[in-house]
């Protein structure tokens, strides 16, 4: 039970991140109605595929098993053949042979669910390789990799962002009003002759000094860090939802808004994606919890959560702040002396992203520079010290700085992001691999074989429904953003 609890908690920080503080303005710029109905939609559709990643996890297990008990058969063949066996070996062998080397179909026909055990780690990219060919795995590596991309592109504005309007408003010529309703341009002075741009352009380049060289090399020992985030996200969120309820029970909301705005769907289903993703973390999560025979439930349970929790931050900003007032990054509203008289507090909460990303950045790097190393690995083969150490951590870190000093509107890159990778990862990889690894599962073990973990949405039905969801989506988005650049 404890290990349910932990791994509850675990899930829910995981998903409860960067996303959730570009919700209250993608909420206000496409209609509460819309925004809820759709938040809860696309909440569902994130469990489905959840439940698709768990399942596969449990296929590939079995099929290591599988291959391990094969090779086990084979080896011991080949002792028994040749004349150089020892009896200790024998003897030593005799009763796990006959426990663990059996043949796979006597242990199925014994009704032995334990094949189908999540013990193993087996990362999302080793699954796409037991159960794609060749162009999926590649498939695969080009969208997880532009996801990661999106990532650190998001993070190397946000930083930037929160540094700029704080610092800013705080030293610079307005003092006290960044949430006040005033709108500034990128060319608006903020401390003498810099302008904003220059500001920001300025602390991306300091974020990129300090956090970049961690690319280089590989980031170990983050259990305290990420513990010390964790409780930091927390106090930062519950303040925002206690000091907006606070405005909104003193009289003070400003909010008024509308039903439905189609217009900011677009970017709505973005963010909503991106908010919900989890699916590429799932097996780090889900091998350690012990008893995993409530796990479907747990991550309901958690996603019943994590949609309460977006409602409730979104429904309490949309109604405290004017629709035109709220920032890209929510905190920043909480930065203005009117909202919050704590001048910590206006702090703590301006600086929340810094502190929270500083931390996940170097990670997600490192992250990505893996995956690139992957995709190009020859069976065999190690790379050149310069290809190793220079050109692949420099593929990681250049394109997503300069994504972030063409552009700092958070909520586009969240949405893009979101609703392109996040849309593929989330979406179309666990529907793939749910129906691959069932393929599969029938071919090696035969037809009456049923995996112990499998997905409660069993019906085909539901892998063709998130894959023409999946397809939809991107059309949809496509279009959406052509239609917008044609408009202007």
């Amino acid at each position: 039970l404890w290990m349910l609890q932990v791994g509850l908690v675990y899930m829910f920080n995981l998903i409860v991140g960067t996303g959730a503080l570009t919700m209250p303005k993608a909420f206000a710029t496409a209609g509460w109605l819309v925004s809820l109905v759709l938040l809860m939609f696309l909440g569902f559709m994130s469990y489905m595929t959840t439940t698709f990643v768990v399942e596969a996890m449990a296929a590939a297990n079995a099929q290591l098993r599988w291959k391990r008990m094969e090779k086990r058969k084979e080896d011991d063949e080949d002792e028994d053949s040749s004349s150089g066996v020892s009896d200790s070996d024998v003897l030593l062998q005799d009763g796990y042979e006959r426990a663990e080397t059996r043949p796979i179909l006597s242990v199925q026909r014994r009704g032995s669910p334990n094949i189908f055990e999540i013990t193993e780690r087996v990362e999302m990219g080793q699954m796409a390789s037991m159960f794609f060919n060749k162009v999926g795995v590649n498939l695969f590596y080009f969208c997880i990799i532009i996801y990661l991309y999106g990532d650190l592109a998001i993070y190397a504005a946000a930083v930037p962002v929160s540094l700029m309007q704080v610092t800013c408003s705080a030293i610079g010529n307005h003092s006290c009003s960044v949430g006040d309703g005033t709108k500034y341009n990128d060319t608006d002075k903020c401390w003498g002759p810099i302008r904003r741009i220059d500001a920001y352009r300025l602390y991306l380049a300091a974020f990129t000094l300090l956090l970049g060289p961690f690319t280089f090399f590989n980031v170990q020992k983050t259990k305290y860090l990420q513990i010390m985030t964790s409780l930091m996200r927390w106090i930062a969120f519950i303040l925002m939802i206690i000091l907006a309820l606070i405005r909104i029970s003193r009289g003070q909301a400003e909010g008024h808004p509308s039903m439905a705005q189609l217009s900011g769907i677009r970017n709505l289903f973005g963010v909503c994606v991106y908010s919900f993703m989890c699916q590429h973390s799932l097996p780090s999560l889900i091998t350690p919890i012990s008893k995993k025979r409530h796990v479907t439930k747990l991550v309901l349970l958690d996603y019943v959560l994590i949609l309460a929790f977006y409602s409730l931050l979104s429904f309490t900003a949309i109604y405290c702040f004017r629709n035109d007032t709220l920032m890209d990054m929510y905190t920043l509203n909480f930065t203005d002396c009117d909202i919050v008289g704590v001048a910590f507090i206006r702090y703590f909460l301006g600086l929340f992203p810094v502190f929270t990303i500083s931390t996940n950045f170097p990670i997600i790097a490192v992250t990505l520079r893996n995956n690139w190393k992957t995709l190009f690995h020859r069976e065999g083969g190690t790379y050149p010290w310069v290809v190793d150490r220079i050109v692949f951590p420099a593929i990681t870190l250049v394109p997503p700085v300069l994504v972030a000093f063409c552009t700092h509107d958070l909520e586009s890159l969240v949405g893009i992001t979101g609703a392109y990778a996040g849309n593929g990862i989330q979406y179309l990889i666990p529907a793939c691999l749910a129906y691959c690894s069932r393929k599969d599962t029938q071919l090696v073990f035969g037809s009456g074989t049923v995996n112990k973990h499998l997905s409660p949405f069993r019906h085909t039905f539901w892998i063709v429904f998130v894959l023409v969801w999946g397809f939809f989506c991107f059309v949809f988005v496509t279009a959406n953003i052509v239609l917008s650049e044609a408009k202007l």
